[in-house]
């Protein structure tokens, strides 16, 4: 049970700190300026749910895409890490992929699906993130993973439809600081993904 629970605060973290409801308020905000309160609902409430959907089809067919195409733990874990440790490195240094940079966004429903929910939120970090939580473990550990993954695009939801608020109440200097915090702990995620999975290389070997 106590093993169990770490895992959970684990999982929680990772996906705290990779999907970053705060930070990516901001990017929401910038897709839908000059959209009406429904509009705003309608892309807010598919975008999460399409999020959702993504992830947790991946975390429930990750161990038949290891086989498909001949994916080791080891191997995947490695690459994994570089690929968040270099997602929070460029947090750190606040560089910002095109995609949330847009300035001029015609405001659509279609953009729930792109770029909202890929890959803002369903991008690579978060469903590497869920796949090495789910690599070898027992039944129990992946609906953890589902369940907390759920729980954090119902956050997601609430935090952008209290979005004007929020940024009104807490500032943007603020939501920057937050985004350098989550930037940090998210490389040390990618730093013990690339660790786990070469003492795992070596345990294969020996």
């Amino acid at each position: 049970m106590d093993n169990l629970i770490t895992f959970s605060i684990a999982v929680f973290t990772a996906f705290f700190a990779i999907t970053n409801p705060i930070s990516n308020m901001t990017v929401f905000l910038s897709l839908t300026q000059g959209a009406d309160k429904k509009t705003k609902h309608d892309i807010n409430r598919r975008s999460n749910i399409i999020a959702f959907v993504i992830v947790a089809v991946f975390v429930l067919l990750g161990k038949y895409i290891f086989e498909l195409f001949n994916i080791s733990i080891p191997a995947f874990k490695i690459t994994g890490g570089i690929l968040i440790f270099f997602i929070g490195f460029d947090m750190l240094q606040s560089k910002r992929s095109n995609v949330k940079s847009l300035k001029h966004v015609h405001v659509d429903e279609d953009i729930a699906v792109s770029p909202l929910a890929i890959p803002i939120l369903a991008g690579p970090g978060t469903i590497v993130t869920a796949m090495n939580f789910v690599a070898n473990v027992e039944t129990i550990h992946i609906i953890v993973v589902i369940l907390i993954y759920g729980f954090m695009s119902l956050l997601t939801y609430f935090t952008f439809r209290l979005s004007d608020l929020i940024v009104r109440i807490v500032g943007k200097n603020v939501i920057s600081v937050i985004g350098k915090i989550m930037g940090l702990i998210i490389a040390i995620i990618g730093t013990g993904m690339i660790i786990n999975g070469i003492k795992l290389s070596f345990d294969f070997i020996t």
